[in-house]
């Protein structure tokens, strides 16, 4: 295979493609989100040339220390005003004057050790703050604290309190329920609203009214000197419903849309190339036809072809090629590959919406919207449940009265009691109660679930996709053959790979380092960008790069190439290390009886021999992420439950496809995004432990389910014929889900 040359180069930066958010303080947990910043044009254009705000990702941060480091440096730089950096979004958000260059910022805190890279803050959609989650728990604590206070007063009651004593304690249980069951209740009288609105039935339209008639019973028994009042079966129905929705809340959150990721991906600015004079324009301005410049280290930000100059380009993010690729005149490249070496002239063929970058995140989308077409069993369960549950409770209201001779009171307790027996509570818990468990085994395991469904696809898999680099394999270039060299070879070479970022040299650099190989002093020397690096040793000429630049034979593995002087070349091989686990993961799956397959854009000799290693059967080499995404639709298609687990920007859509998805920590943020399950370490075997867990867990949620109908079983006759009071209920209603929240606990 032609191996890609030696030439200075950054890894592709890990973007940060969370949503934007603000954070004031030092902290590593999620904070309350702003509006994201408008981008320098958008500034412009509506004539604020006052100032901008400069949006950067920083990959490398993880901890306080980075963030004091990073602001320091920022509000030092001549123009900007402040910085201030999320550390959870590993984003630092600048806000500076108008003559203040992105590029400048980065190259700042490139000198201080931190990975930049500009973003676009008008492609990313302003982002909520986790309101929803808030307010369930504030209503949450509002009814578990309403509910002790009415329980005390109710044990006055039913220590025989009587007559005015009695009225006293429930209209202060009054006085203390129904503000409480208006707050506490807001989420189920909303959805329960629209629900009717649109003439529809849900889960929440039996809980509001069980909540509406146990509080209005209440208040005519109180109005009416009646000896029972049901205030604490109202709060307390209302307290333990809202855990349950807290709890599928919790489980359910999901991240933004990875499509929406994609898209800032996309380069804000383009340099134009017009008239000899070169323009920063917005790229939504750029024509085909036009022609811009592309300096190194940027992002490519239009397709098209490459007029003028030499350089490489890092591919990675989009095709999933290790290595970067040699690029000269006509050359077609592609939106978000990265130019690493030299600069380059562009013709442009295609831009914003129509560049290749775009329709991937329009892959992806489609993906997401084709996922959300999916329905929890639950779900499908309440289909049938409410209209049930609503049948009964009326035919019981309906009976009662005509059989009391008329008896309002009679019958309205009755319908309520049977409202509230089979109030789906246990029913809304049966499955986030398992997904918790679940999810907190699987997390110790180093798995953390994203998506309240993933565990139940997971358990319906039956064939399991792997991407290669960065997912079975760590991404790192390792030389393999340096104990074949001398020192004087090692010394010379390591002198050379010093002067280069490209990846395989800087693998070289450290290799030769760490066996304690002195680098050589070298004169001369100079990168050829795309070629490689040259130097001189005395009067011999020193050249490690490309194989047919240094006069090489082409190695059939990955390899760099070292000709010293009129010597015969010598190549260095690489190889990539294996992900901790991989083995295990794929042996395991293949023991459950799952197909596995290996598909990866890179090389075929390179596929090839990592499926032989880890015996992989069926693999594909040279995949495009479009490909990858048609053979998992094609799969589905087939009948197939699909697993994917990549890591690129080239597997997201891939991800979004399949039935459920993983993806590593280390993967770009786009790929997690799309992904239902991460990956928190970098060991690879609890892959094959979740499929486990996924059916140790399908089979408590069909236990849940199994508890919810025994107990309606055996709880709705003795409502129907009036053996329940409105408390009784209530309390059987609890206890069904205490007894579904124990059995799922037993995963743990």
């Amino acid at each position: 295979m032609t191996v890609a040359p030696l030439a200075p180069a950054r890894q592709a930066p890990e973007y940060d493609l969370a949503a934007e958010a603000g954070e004031d303080h030092v902290s590593a947990s999620a904070c309350p989100a702003c509006l994201a910043a408008p981008s320098a044009e958008d500034l412009a254009r509506s004539g604020d040339i006052k100032g901008a705000r400069i949006m950067l990702s920083l990959p490398t941060a993880h901890c306080a220390v980075c963030i004091t480091d990073v602001e320091r440096e920022m509000e030092a730089t001549p123009g900007v005003r402040s910085a201030r950096v999320n550390l959870t979004l590993k984003r630092v958000s600048v806000d500076a004057e108008a003559g203040v260059a992105a590029e400048d910022l980065i190259a700042r805190l490139d000198r201080i050790g931190y990975e930049a890279y500009e973003l676009d803050p008008g492609m990313l959609s302003a982002t909520e703050t986790d309101k929803r989650g808030r307010d369930l728990l504030m209503r949450i604590g509002v009814a578990g604290f309403a509910m002790m206070n009415i329980m005390l007063l109710s044990i006055a009651v039913w220590s025989g309190a009587e007559a005015a004593t009695r009225d006293m304690f429930h209209w202060i249980s009054a006085a203390i329920a129904l503000p409480t069951v208006v707050f506490a209740g807001k989420p189920f009288f909303a959805s329960a609203w629209g629900a009717l609105r649109h003439g529809r039935l849900n889960m929440d339209v039996p809980i509001s009214l069980a909540l509406v008639l146990a509080s209005g019973i209440s208040i005519f028994e109180t109005m009416h000197h009646g000896h029972h009042a049901y205030f604490d079966a109202a709060v307390m129905l209302a307290f333990f419903l809202l855990v349950g929705r807290y709890l599928d809340y919790r489980t359910r959150a999901v991240a933004r849309s990875a499509a929406e990721e994609l898209a800032a991906l996309e380069v804000p600015r383009a340099t134009l190339w017009r008239g000899g004079v070169e323009q920063v324009v917005p790229v939504a301005d750029l024509r085909p036809g036009d022609l811009i410049r592309l300096r190194p280290g940027g992002r490519i930000p239009a397709d098209g072809e490459v007029i003028e100059g030499s350089s490489e380009t890092d591919r990675s993010l989009l095709t999933g090629e290790t290595l970067p690729v040699y690029v000269g005149p006509g050359t077609m490249l592609s939106a978000g590959e990265v130019n690493l070496t030299g600069p380059l002239t562009l013709r442009v063929t295609a831009a914003g919406k129509d560049s290749s970058l775009h329709r991937m995140a329009d892959l992806v989308a489609m993906a997401e919207s084709a996922k959300t077409r999916y329905t929890t069993l639950a779900e499908r369960a309440a289909r049938l449940y409410s209209p049930l549950v609503h049948l009964l409770s009326f035919s019981a209201f309906g009976f009662w009265l005509w059989a009391s001779g008329g008896d309002l009171r009679l019958a309205v307790n009755i319908a309520a009691s049977v409202l509230i027996i089979t109030c789906p509570c246990a029913l809304g818990l049966a499955v986030p109660a398992v997904v918790t468990a679940a999810s907190g085994k699987l997390f110790r395991k180093g798995l953390l679930i994203k998506d309240g469904t993933a565990l139940e696809r997971l358990a319906e898999v039956d064939t399991v996709v792997f991407d290669k680099t960065g997912t079975l394999t760590m991404g790192a270039p390792v030389p393999e053959n340096l104990a074949n060299f001398d020192t004087e070879t090692l010394s010379i070479a390591a002198a050379l790979a010093a002067a280069s970022a490209h990846p395989l040299a800087k693998a070289l650099h450290g290799a030769a380092l760490a066996q304690g190989i002195v680098p050589a002093r070298l004169d001369a020397l100079r990168e050829v960008p795309g070629f490689g690096v040259e130097g001189r040793l005395g009067a011999r000429l020193l050249r490690l790069g490309r194989s047919d630049w240094v006069g090489a034979m082409p190695a059939e593995t990955t390899a760099t190439h070292l000709r010293i002087g009129t010597e015969a070349s010598v190549s260095f091989r690489f190889t990539d290390h294996l992900r901790p686990g991989a083995a295990e993961a794929v042996a395991l799956l293949q023991a459950q009886g799952k197909e596995v397959l290996l598909v990866s854009g890179d090389v075929e000799a390179a596929v090839a021999a990592l499926a032989q290693r880890l015996g992989i059967r069926d693999w594909r080499s040279g995949t495009l992420p479009a490909e990858k995404a048609a053979l998992v639709a094609e799969r589905m298609g087939q009948g197939a439950r699909v697993l994917m687990v990549g890591d690129g920007l080239n597997d997201t859509a891939a991800l979004a496809a399949a039935h459920v998805s993983i993806s590593p920590a280390s993967a770009l943020d786009a790929a997690r995004t799309a992904s239902d399950i991460v990956l928190l370490g970098q060991d690879l075997a609890p892959v094959g432990d979740a499929l486990r867990i996924a059916h140790q867990a399908r089979a408590r949620i069909k236990q849940n389910f199994a508890v919810s109908a025994l107990y309606n079983v055996v709880a709705v006759p003795l409502a129907l014929v009036g053996f329940a009071t409105p408390l009784m209920a209530a309390l059987a209603m609890s206890a069904s889900s205490i007894t579904v929240s124990l059995n799922s606990l037993r995963l743990r």
